[in-house]
């Protein structure tokens, strides 16, 4: 249940609405949404819903919410979400995410070196994209793969986000790191491991930093749903899912992207939605078909990696696009999403 206080509510309003539902053996959260706060109420077993609660001084409206993930809900908020990005940026056109806008965020899987890096963004920001994608700290399968540069390499994207003037997607593994991207990052991504890392996700819910989170590689969508709100829940309204593949029983693609989950997560969440073709296929040839599909079936964008030399890559070689591909693929993809807005 969630209960939605009046503009006029006073904290007195809220602190004794609060102790009262905890008096009652139920778990009550206090959320700012814009300007108006709301307080999340639940029992062991999940979200409940009482009408009376409108009775208490202060309150607007109760809502049930049939969903365990509340706020994540489109049942709790049914206009899709716009997560703005470089909003107070001086010199800099913000971007929107989830508002009919359609971006494309491409870059390397991992940050190499300052010559590469800035090489590679000035291809991307000519292909037209707003937003450049690097990783510096760097979560592997085997411990002998590259790690990334760390601090090194926020360092790189600092000079990449000057020059380029490129918004900065990087991923964070750890709590610490929040701290050490925060300025330089404009979207901090968790990636398909940390997906249920929740102390994580729970730290980067008391920013206001947009969150790009990835869906876990073997989990459901109610899982990743349930993994946005924690985010949500800490009071960080502004997350962007993405799906970037599953693990199935077929072995000819990196992962199996889930095209399902595009419009399904559409109809239960209010969140925009990207998909990460290159992780989804992990075969450059099939990445520009595939982003054209998840466009079609509903994406607000994509998160696809590209490398100038990517025999050469330190890591994901295989599945990054040459930047001469990456134009094509941004043409075909704003041309497919501007037809179906015809038909909206």
């Amino acid at each position: 249940m969630i209960i939605l206080m009046a503009h006029w509510a006073t904290e007195k309003h809220i602190e004794d609405l609060r102790e009262h539902i905890i008096d009652l053996g139920m778990a009550a959260h206090i959320i700012e949404s814009g300007k108006r706060k709301l307080i999340t109420v639940s029992v062991s077993g999940g979200p409940l819903f009482d009408k009376s609660f409108e009775t208490w001084p202060g309150v607007e409206k109760v809502f049930p919410i049939i969903q365990p993930f509340m706020l994540a809900s489109r049942e709790f908020h049914q206009e899709n979400t716009v997560v703005p990005v470089g909003l107070k940026k001086k010199n800099s056109t913000p971007v929107f995410l989830g508002g009919g806008e359609f971006h494309v965020i491409a870059g390397p899987c991992a940050i190499e070196d300052e010559k590469t890096a800035l090489e590679i963004a000035f291809k991307v920001k000519e292909a037209g994209c707003s937003l450049f994608r690097g990783g510096v700290f760097k979560a592997r399968t085997s411990p002998y793969s590259f790690q990334g540069l760390g601090k090194s390499g926020l360092k790189i994207l600092k000079k990449v986000k000057k020059e380029t003037g490129l918004f900065i997607v990087t991923e964070v593994l750890e709590i610490q790191e929040i701290e050490e991207a925060f300025e330089v990052a404009d979207i901090l991504q968790v990636g398909t491991r940390n997906m249920s890392n929740y102390r994580l996700l729970e730290s980067l819910g008391s920013t206001k930093k947009p969150v790009l989170l990835k869906r876990g590689m073997s989990s459901t969508i109610k899982e990743y749903l349930m993994a946005a709100e924690y985010i949500l829940k800490n009071g960080n309204p502004n997350v962007i899912l993405c799906e970037r593949g599953i693990r199935t029983f077929e072995t000819y693609t990196r992962f199996t992207l889930d095209i399902n989950a595009i419009p399904a997560i559409k109809q239960l969440s209010h969140l925009p939605m990207l998909v990460d073709p290159s992780h989804g296929t992990g075969i450059w040839r099939l990445v520009e078909s595939v982003s054209l599909a998840a466009t079609a079936a509903g994406a607000d964008g994509l998160l696809v990696e590209v490398h100038s030399n990517p025999q050469m890559a330190l890591s994901d070689g295989l599945q990054s696009l040459i930047p001469e591909r990456l134009k094509s693929l941004v043409d075909k993809a704003k041309a497919i999403k501007k037809v179906l807005r015809v038909y909206e």
